[in-house]
């Protein structure tokens, strides 16, 4: 048994936050039906790809997923959607999209179209309506230019899409929400949630907004060193990086021991009249601090480093090339049981996650993604409860398809 085994979702969708949104929800335990164009959508072949052109993004953002392949261009692709949206019973009218929500599928047409009671979730780039993706959210709200060593001519934009990630998971959350709303009332409704809001909630909830407007500052970039507490990248003996943190007093005077700096530590509190067992005065301090924690780490080599810290239970990590991360780190492995290697059709075995939440009352499941239109057919049946001779008319006009192992 599984969370959400008996929702039946349809998802329209490009790009990262729409469709993880459904793939959480999958492997939560939803039916998501995933419904694209012919010959496929915008990010069927994106990178990174394989020698023959496989798309693993795709792959690996539509895992549990069902695919449909059907020509939204014409009315009677749009029909099929919209039977699908509007199948009776009960779990069903949940759609999921971060296609404009104009035109076919405005919500009060939608909603005419299929069932009263819809709950439809429409994740968007920027609330005024503009265009908008993570990389054009991310520069907008401060971090580049408090990456790394930045300037404000020479910003640093982070690789992994944090934004998209959010409004991903944002987005799974407030069709929960909204289906849960309407087990109570009834009522279906509209739900929307933008890149642009996500990454302004968590701007504010870290204290971004109110550091400018209540203290009057502006942050610069502090390199590799952590804001606030102690933390910085250190070279090991052997050509390693590791990171060190001591955010709490535990952590702080686990590193102060575990270096064997205690006397140098008290004399620099003795000398400046700070508290290192505080966080502020650890960072105003950090260059002291290090000073003496850099030659420690410099003069052993990671395999020698490595029992020492986790010993003095240490918080620190390893910099890791994704290779690295995949070869030698157990984390990452059926180790964890959050993995399974999986067979994925025209591209080939590899491990695959599941959901990292772990439920004590229900079992982690992890599928493999969809060929594009690999269930046509059985959605068409299944679901719509078409016939063989219906489904084959519809082939015959091209407004639908099967599956594509070329995509």
């Amino acid at each position: 048994m599984t969370p959400l085994q008996d929702l039946l979702i349809v998802e329209g969708s490009a790009f990262v936050a729409a469709p993880l949104a459904g793939m959480t929800l999958a492997q939560l335990g939803a039916a998501v039906i995933r419904f694209d164009p012919i010959e496929g959508g915008i990010d069927t072949r994106r990178w990174p790809v394989t020698a023959s052109g496989a798309s693993l993004y795709w792959a690996g953002l539509n895992k549990g997923k069902r695919s449909l392949r059907v020509d939204i261009r014409r009315p009677e692709g749009r029909e099929i959607v919209y039977a699908l949206v509007g199948s009776p019973g009960p779990g069903r009218g949940l759609f999921l999209t971060n296609f404009p929500a104009q035109g076919w599928l405005d919500f009060e047409t939608v909603k005419v179209r299929t069932r009263s009671d819809l709950v439809m979730v429409n994740v968007m780039g920027s609330t005024d309506g503009r265009s908008a993706l993570d990389y054009t959210i991310n520069c907008a709200v401060g971090y580049p230019l408090v990456t790394g060593n930045a300037t404000p001519s020479a910003p640093v934009n982070h690789v992994f899409p944090a934004w998209d990630a959010l409004t991903g998971l944002l987005a799974a959350l407030a069709m929960m929400a909204a289906e849960r709303q309407r087990r109570d009332t009834g009522s279906g409704q509209l739900a929307r949630v933008s890149l642009a809001d996500a990454a302004l909630w968590m701007v504010g909830n870290l204290g971004h907004i109110a550091e400018v407007e209540v203290s009057g500052a502006d942050r610069p970039a502090f390199g590799n060193d952590l804001f606030g507490a102690f933390g910085r990248d250190f070279p090991t003996a052997d050509g390693e990086r590791i990171y060190v943190v001591a955010i709490t007093r535990q952590q702080w005077r686990a590193l102060v021991e575990a270096t064997g700096i205690g006397g140098e530590m008290a004399a620099l509190e003795a000398r400046e009249g700070v508290d290192l067992d505080a966080e502020g005065d650890r960072f105003a301090h950090r260059g002291a601090v290090a000073a003496q924690v850099a030659p420690w780490i410099a003069a052993r080599t990671l395999t020698e480093l490595a029992p020492v810290l986790d010993a003095h239970k240490v918080c620190w990590g390893r910099y890791q090339t994704f290779r690295q991360m995949v070869e030698e780190d157990p984390r990452c492995s059926e180790a964890n049981p959050m993995f399974r290697r999986l067979e994925q059709p025209g591209i080939g075995s590899y491990l695959m996650p599941a959901l990292p939440i772990a439920f004590s009352g229900s079992p982690r499941e992890v599928r493999r993604a969809p060929l594009l239109g690999e269930h046509t057919d059985e959605i068409l049946a299944e679901v719509l409860g078409l016939t063989s001779a219906e489904i084959g008319r519809l082939y015959e006009a091209g407004v639908v398809a099967g599956p594509d192992a070329s995509a």
